[in-house]
């Protein structure tokens, strides 16, 4: 198993050089860009003490695995999925979740998210509630 030092080491290598791919007989072929960014990105998650996995977009998944990488329930997810928040299409009787349609939703989910919390936030400045501890009627401060 490979060190957090490792790691580094690979992403400075990526960072600072063209690297090549030598395979047998000494044939190297240079990384692309993409797949520089990419192996740097994983060495960082790894450096992390991530996991990774890396799927494809035009993966097809199971509405198991599908909740489980928006970290919902199963039946959360098929309810998304029957609202139409989410294109689905169905093999036999069981419905499958394109990634990228996965990850469509995911970003949209959190930019929603963020947008709430962001006004939220700025509501409660304005209010100079922001920082302020308000106690319920009968409450003590410490």
């Amino acid at each position: 198993m490979a060190t957090a030092n490792q790691y580094s080491q690979l992403r400075r290598l990526l960072q600072t050089t063209t690297p090549k791919l030598v395979g047998k007989g000494g044939k190297s072929v240079a990384l692309p860009p993409d797949v520089q960014t990419l192996l740097s990105q994983i060495a960082r998650s790894m450096e992390a003490g991530m996991s990774v996995s890396v799927i494809a977009e035009q993966q097809e998944l199971t509405t198991q695995r599908a909740a489980g990488l928006l970290g919902v329930s199963r039946p959360y997810l098929v309810s998304l999925l029957e609202a139409g928040h989410l294109p689905f299409h169905k093999v036999g009787t069981h419905r499958r979740v394109m990634y990228r349609d996965l990850l469509a939703y995911k970003t949209r989910r959190d930019r929603a998210r963020h947008t709430a919390i962001r006004t939220l936030a700025r509501e409660d400045v304005t209010a100079g509630t922001y920082d302020a501890v308000i106690l319920p009627p009968g409450a003590q401060d410490e």
